[in-house]
């Protein structure tokens, strides 16, 4: 087996004792899946190829939808794709009036992982990519600064033909413009516009000289000239990765804001299905509450029921990946023990010599988390996981103590505080009432 790198060792372990999911080296702990990711890859290929994608990982709380989102995404960088990732939230929403989707657009962008910079905060670098690629060309045949300024502008043009598309390609126009003048400012200004982090359009007309900026009401259409121009910078396409969306149905009070967000769900899903945009995925993680609860989530909606509907072939013993549901199972006692063999190989940076606990510790470990959680259990590997490499490291720095010893009642503790929006749900956590509108009632 080949050596890990200490920086994805310590990232792994690190992460996996907060009871997070790591953002590197997935790989190294992946278990299981194997359908579910082929299904995935035909979905990148088909993007890679001008086509485009839509896909809501469902499956209950503790299943690994965030780790199964992050592994695709790993997958999608090796694929040389463009991720842009956010977990949705009250503030963050696909459709909103109040500047809720300028700030999930904002934090997509913020997020945006290139495979050279895979940890996010790219937007910069895929801007100097595209800059540096016109440049090469350019120069290489013999021509100026100006021929390059000519060729960006011939560049842009077919942006400029979408909604957007001309404020789109100003703003990048501006940013070479202060990349070949030196002038920071003016590059600063133009990221800040990309990353929808103008409030105003007085300020953005000001600084750049443009008439709009990416707001509310183009959050879509504003993602889809991202995409186009991933594809200029040299990229396979744009994937855009959101979480939590259980937040929509279980916390959005208002029954029109939900039913609004449904509506630019079933935009996204039309719009990918009919081939309508291009080199754009789209991967949305929910619990089975955000899809099957016909009072709030999206079967709610009858027109996204219908074609979310899985397959009537499909069920015990026939899977069917075809669909727009990609429902995930929670990890069988089998694959939690492959699970945890792997973070033992990581946490020894791929040196069986170095195993600091044998198959045994594993073992034992799993019949105390049953015994301590019980049904919980086989719900969330996040408890046993924490436990586990914490029980790797006071071994190692504590030679002189044996595995079993600290296999005591407070082994596995069980997680009181719910850690996101989804467990709250998932332990019971009553949504706010549904209220018709956004409007306060006042008694005079």
């Amino acid at each position: 087996m080949a050596e890990i790198k200490r920086r994805e060792r310590d990232a792994v372990l690190q992460s996996l004792q907060a009871g997070l999911v790591p953002r590197t080296g997935l790989h190294l702990i992946q278990v299981g899946r194997k359908d579910e990711v082929s299904a995935i890859l035909n979905d990148l290929e088909r993007i890679e190829q001008g086509g485009a994608a839509f896909r809501i990982v469902m499956g209950r709380f503790g299943s690994g939808k965030s780790f199964f989102l992050n592994l695709v995404r790993t997958l999608a960088l090796q694929k040389r794709m463009v991720v842009v990732q956010a977990d949705m939230s009250m503030e963050r929403r696909i459709h909103a009036s109040g500047g809720q989707a300028r700030a999930l657009f904002s934090e997509l962008m913020k997020n945006l992982a290139i495979k050279s910079k895979p940890e996010g905060g790219a937007l910069r670098n895929l801007c100097e990519g595209w800059i540096s690629s016109i440049q090469n060309q350019v120069k290489t045949t013999g021509g100026s600064d100006e021929d390059v300024k000519k060729r960006i502008v011939q560049d842009l043009r077919e942006l400029q033909d979408a909604v957007g598309g001309f404020e789109f390609a100003e703003v990048l126009s501006k940013y070479y413009e202060g990349h070949a003048s030196g002038n920071d400012a003016l590059q600063g200004a133009a990221l800040r516009w990309l990353r929808a982090e103008y409030t105003t359009k007085t300020d953005a007309r000001t600084e750049l000289g443009v008439r709009r900026i990416i707001d509310d009401e183009n959050f879509y259409d504003s993602l889809k000239l991202m995409a186009a121009f991933c594809v200029k910078a040299g990229y396979a396409g744009l994937l855009v990765n959101l979480d939590e969306m259980v937040v929509l149905s279980h916390r959005l009070p208002s029954t029109r804001a939900r039913q609004t967000n449904y509506e630019s769900i079933l935009t996204l899903l039309n719009d990918c299905f009919q081939g309508n945009v291009q080199n754009l995925g789209f991967l949305l993680g929910g619990t089975d509450e955000f899809v099957e609860d016909k009072r709030r989530g999206l079967y709610s909606y009858e027109a996204l029921r219908s074609r979310l509907a899985e397959n009537r072939f499909a069920g015990e013993g026939v899977k069917d990946f075809a669909g727009p549901v990609l429902r995930l199972q929670c990890l069988t006692p089998e694959d939690l023990f492959v699970l945890l063999r792997n973070i033992r190989h990581v946490h020894a940076a791929g040196d069986s010599a170095k195993y600091i606990v044998p198959d045994d510790a594993i073992a034992g470990v799993l019949r105390k988390a049953c015994e301590t959680l019980g049904a919980e259990y086989y719900k969330t590997p996040r408890d046993v996981v924490r436990s586990f490499v914490g029980l790797l490291s006071v071994v190692e720095q504590n030679p002189g103590r044996n595995w079993q010893s600290f296999l005591g009642d407070a082994f596995v503790v069980k997680s009181e505080k719910p850690a996101s929006a989804e467990e709250e749900i998932a332990k019971g956590v009553p949504p706010p009432e549904d209220s018709a509108d956004d409007l306060e009632t006042l008694k005079l």
